[in-house]
Formats: structure tokens, C-alpha cells, sequence
């Protein structure tokens, strides 16, 4: 991959939570403001100054209270709850009776829903039906009687704290849903990989053992019966999900990415870009042709040597299935976007749904060492073959945020446009 990928995940419950501290202090102030408006008509004006006088302190002594979940004990929720309750009750004592039978309006008004909002957001919509029919229960008591403006408000306030209650309990699971397919998708880019190290390392020199093994004879005949044995529990390990130990891959492109970083006065793995064509060149030989462009083709150092390493098992497969004599070619062009090589051999082709077979045996050459490292870097690899003649693999990767430069997330959403 070209870096490591950091996800912030913000909690579903935090906006929440700071709109129900909004919602406390703005219905306080609602409340407040009602009684001034009408307070000579209030039996006990002193009453109600004096539980005004607790709901304001409470409310504003409490916005940490409601500011996360943690915050949010069930201590306060019992006592932020206790204060509704009781505004409500004394409503009858404060207010004249009149009012209160024409259906005015309790001491704390719609202030209590907040408590009842508390509930659901904190424990879901069981904690929200016991909040709200509680209230329900002081509201008919303060009325003396169940009226039609009465059985509304509390049907209301009831239904509209489960249903947040609800919400919030599939926000949550939501939650913890994404978080858990996070982890996975993490934990399967590192096995790949991990795998294709492997791939490229052990499981290729087990395989080479094997076949000399067996041409030499002899003890050498068992040496190779015992390195077919673990390079196939080997595949089954990688393929089969559990995570080996990792090491570092010492390859001969690694080395010349190193090498290439040093000349240009920069620090191997993250420093500036270096040129492809330096990693590449170790791979040329008596069989195998490299043309490139006659101008540096510059990739950031992770980038050039995921490609190159790509290269290296393209041709592995070419000597593994088309034979040490066959020929390769590797066509390096630099495109204002992207960056494509391309490795042809003159080989006898792939049978057709033959890499599916080998995918399934545990034979991850293709689907990780190569189609693997393209699709972390945001590009792709199309592999082309015809039996008799030959086989072609075409990689490529955009520039943008592969080029040493700030621009991996544009890289990204290019691929994924594709």
C-alpha cells in the first residue's frame, strides 16, 4: 500500500448529544420566558421564581452532564428527571387554577422532554418508555383529569422518545457494523500482503527444491518430497486466512529501490520519488528485453517497488510455466496519468480458467503478487493469453498520489471511478 490509511470514525451519538444540550438551554429560556409574560396571574408567583431558580442553575450546571455518554450517568439522568417530575406536579400550587384547567402550560413546558430525550439517546427506547411514561403520569395527575389536549402532548412525547430511542440503538449497531468491517478489510490487506511476500520468497524456493529434488534423485529426491509437502501447507495457511509472522522482502528490485533512493539524497520507503526504470533493470537478461522511455519515469518509493515487485512474479510465472528458455519483453510508458508495463513472454499461454483452478489450490501468484499490489495502489492488471502464443500482463498505475506527492486521495477516487 502506498501509506498507511488512518480511518476517524466520529460516534453517531455525539451530535446527538450536543443537540439535546441546544435543546436543554433553549427550553429553559422557553420556559423562563413564558412565565415572565404571565406571571401576575400565578396564585404563588414565589413558587415558581423559586423552581425557575433550580431549573436554571441545574441546566446550565449540568451541559457537561449531557455531553457524551460517559458523562451521562444514571444518577443524573434519575435526579434531571426528578426536577421535570416535580415542576410538573407543582404546577397546580404555583399556577391559578384556571389556567391549569384550560390546559396552560406546566412549570418546566417542554424543558421536560429533554429529560425524556436524555433517556432515549443514553439507554434506547426502553429507558425513553419508562422516562416518558412517567411524565405521562405526572401531567394527568397535574390536570386531575385526562384531557383531549393532555392525552396528545403525552402520546406525542411518548411515541417521539422511542422512536429516538430506536434510532439510536441501530445508529449504535450501525456502528459497531462498520467498525467490525473495517477491521476485517485491515486485517485482509495485511494478510495479501503478507501472503504475497511469501509468495514471492518461500514459497518459490520450496517450489525450486522440489522440482531439482526430483530431477537429482537420491536423498535429494526426499529433500524435494519434503519441500512439496510444506510449500503446499504453506499455501493453505495463507490462502486459509491465519496471519504469518511478517518479514522484510530482500529482493533484487528492494535493493535497487534503496539503491536509487540513496543516489537521490533521500531516505529509503518515504522520501522523494525515484525512477522505475533503476528497479526494473536487474530483471533484463539474455531472455528477457526491457524497453523504456529515455526520460526518468518517476514513482514514489513504495509505488515503484510494488510495481517492480509485480514484474518480478510476472516473470517468475513465465520461467515456472513457460520454461527457462522461454523469452520475455517488459514495456515500460510514461503517461501524463498513469505509469504501464507490460510483460509478454512467447510461452504456450494459460488454459483458459486455469487461474481460477489456481486460485483455489492455494496458488496466489497472480491473484496477489500481482492484481494484489496494483489494486492497493489504485490501478489495475490485465492479464491476456491465447494458448500457443503466449501471455501478457498489463499493469497500471495512476500518478496521482503514486508520484511522491500529497495527491493519494485523488489517486483513490480515480480508481474508483474505473
Amino acid at each position: 500500500m502506498p501509506g498507511r490509511e488512518k480511518v476517524m470514525r466520529m460516534s453517531v451519538e455525539l451530535p446527538l448529544w450536543r443537540a439535546l444540550a441546544g435543546y436543554r438551554v433553549l427550553t429553559m429560556v422557553y420556559a423562563v420566558g413564558l412565565f415572565v409574560s404571565a406571571h401576575e396571574e400565578f396564585a404563588r408567583p414565589w413558587l415558581a421564581v423559586a423552581y425557575f431558580a433550580l431549573l436554571l442553575v441545574w441546566t446550565l450546571a449540568t451541559l457537561p452532564k449531557v455531553a457524551n455518554a460517559a458523562a451521562c450517568t444514571k444518577g443524573f439522568l434519575t435526579a434531571d428527571l426528578t426536577i421535570a417530575l416535580t415542576g410538573i406536579l407543582l404546577t397546580p400550587l404555583a399556577d391559578a387554577h384556571e389556567r391549569v384547567q384550560a390546559g396552560g402550560p406546566t412549570l418546566p413546558s417542554i424543558w421536560t422532554a429533554g429529560s425524556v430525550l436524555a433517556f432515549a439517546v443514553k439507554g434506547g427506547w426502553r429507558w425513553a418508555a419508562l422516562a416518558s411514561t412517567l411524565v405521562a403520569a405526572a401531567n394527568l395527575v397535574e390536570r386531575g383529569s385526562p384531557a383531549r389536549d393532555t392525552v396528545h402532548n403525552v402520546v406525542l412525547v411518548w411515541v417521539a422518545s422511542i422512536a429516538i430511542g430506536y434510532v439510536v440503538e441501530v445508529a449504535r449497531a450501525s456502528e459497531r457494523t462498520l467498525a467490525r468491517a473495517l477491521e476485517i478489510e485491515a486485517a485482509t490487506r495485511e494478510r495479501e500482503r503478507l501472503a504475497r511476500d511469501i509468495h514471492d520468497g518461500v514459497l518459490q524456493v520450496l517450489a525450486m527444491v522440489q522440482r531439482r529434488g526430483a530431477v537429482i534423485g537420491g536423498e535429494a529426491a526426499e529433500l524435494g518430497r519434503l519441500a512439496g509437502e510444506q510449500e503446499v501447507a504453506l499455501r493453505t495457511l495463507v490462502s486459509g486466512g491465519l496471519v504469518p509472522v511478517p518479514r522484510a522482502p530482500r529482493d533484487a528490485a528492494e535493493n535497487a529501490a534503496a539503491r536509487t533512493a540513496d543516489e537521490d539524497g533521500e531516505p529509503d520507503g518515504d522520501g522523494g520519488p525515484v525512477d522505475l526504470r533503476a528497479l526494473l533493470a536487474p530483471y533484463a537478461g539474455a531472455r528477457v528485453s526491457l524497453a523504456e522511455p529515455g526520460a526518468p519515469v518517476r514513482l514514489a518509493p513504495a509505488a515503484a517497488r510494488e510495481v517492480a515487485a509485480a514484474v518480478g512474479a510476472a516473470l517468475d510465472n513465465v520461467r515456472m510455466h513457460a520454461g527457462e528458455q522461454a523469452r520475455a519483453w517488459i514495456l515500460v510508458e510514461d503517461e501524463p496519468d498513469e505509469v504501464i508495463v507490460t510483460v509478454r513472454d512467447d510461452g504456450p499461454g494459460i488454459p483458459e480458467g486455469r487461474l481460477a483452478q489456481a486460485e483455489g489450490e492455494g496458488r496466489l501468484g497472480v491473484a496477489l503478487s500481482i492484481r494484489g499490489r496494483l489494486r492497493d495502489l489504485g490501478g489495475g492488471a490485465e492479464l491476456v493469453s491465447v494458448p500457443g502464443q503466449g501471455t501478457e500482463v498489463e499493469l497500471k498505475v495512476p500518478k496521482a498520489g503514486n508520484d511522491g506527492t500529497d495527491g493519494r486521495g485523488d489517486a483513490r477516487g480515480k480508481a474508483e471511478r474505473r
